[in-house]
């Protein structure tokens, strides 16, 4: 699946020019955390989350500062800068800037790696420059959620097991010669040690994850462990 799978669209924006109320009264109306900024040409300038107006003047919760002691140790530059983030009236003095975008034929486990590197809760699309989309965590979850179950081929005793077989040794955590796999109509028997109680847990997942398999009896360094789908 790709980011144009999953996307809101048509996206709920304001511009530069509008209030930080009006963009607080959007997030509450719409019933949204952040509102992405463009300008009249639909191109994407900003993004604004509720975290950017945690701190406002108006409320008496902007970050409150010993004048000497957080200059140095917070520096000059981010004391302006939280100054504007409390004072300021425009979206385009609150606003961030430098936002993480994808494209519409972005691979979701792409989108699910640059929420999780930057610690962000959603990614606009864009496309030609312009804002076509936004994909946030929760639209990745009901991706998962409504993906098509498809319709299930049966295979061979012998074909499940190459198949399994072939997996696990794509994968670099499992030392596959010190593992045995053995099926008989669907059922996957794992035999043989592994290092850790995590590489046991995910070379039984890798079972049941394989098309044909019914259920996955575990023998791996100890006593069977029967695991029904």
């Amino acid at each position: 699946m790709k980011a144009r799978d999953v996307m809101v669209s048509p996206v709920i924006t304001v511009k530069p020019h509008a209030s930080v109320q009006d963009v607080a009264q959007t997030l509450i109306d719409r019933r949204i955390s952040a509102v992405p900024v463009v300008d009249d040409a639909d191109r994407l300038v900003g993004i604004i989350s509720e975290g950017d107006l945690m701190h406002r003047s108006e409320m008496g919760t902007e970050r409150q500062y010993h004048r000497w002691g957080m200059r140095l140790v917070a520096g000059d530059a981010s004391l302006p800068a939280d100054y504007v983030k409390s004072h300021a009236r425009k979206a385009s003095d609150i606003m961030t800037k430098n936002v993480f975008t994808a494209s519409p034929e972005t691979p979701l486990d792409e989108v699910a790696i640059l929420l999780e590197r930057n610690s962000i809760k959603r990614v606009p699309i864009v496309r030609g420059g312009q804002l076509v989309g936004i994909v946030s965590r929760a639209n990745l979850v009901q991706g998962l959620a409504t993906m098509p179950k498809g319709l299930e081929i049966p295979l061979s005793d012998a074909k499940i097991r190459d198949k399994l077989l072939s997996h696990l040794k794509q994968q670099p955590w499992v030392d596959t010669h010190r593992l045995n796999v053995t099926v008989t109509d669907g059922v996957v028997s794992l035999w043989g040690i592994t290092s850790s109680e995590t590489e046991k847990q995910a070379i039984r997942v890798a079972a049941e994850a394989t098309p044909g398999v019914k259920a996955v009896n575990d023998h791996l360094g100890g006593g069977p462990i029967g695991h029904g789908l």
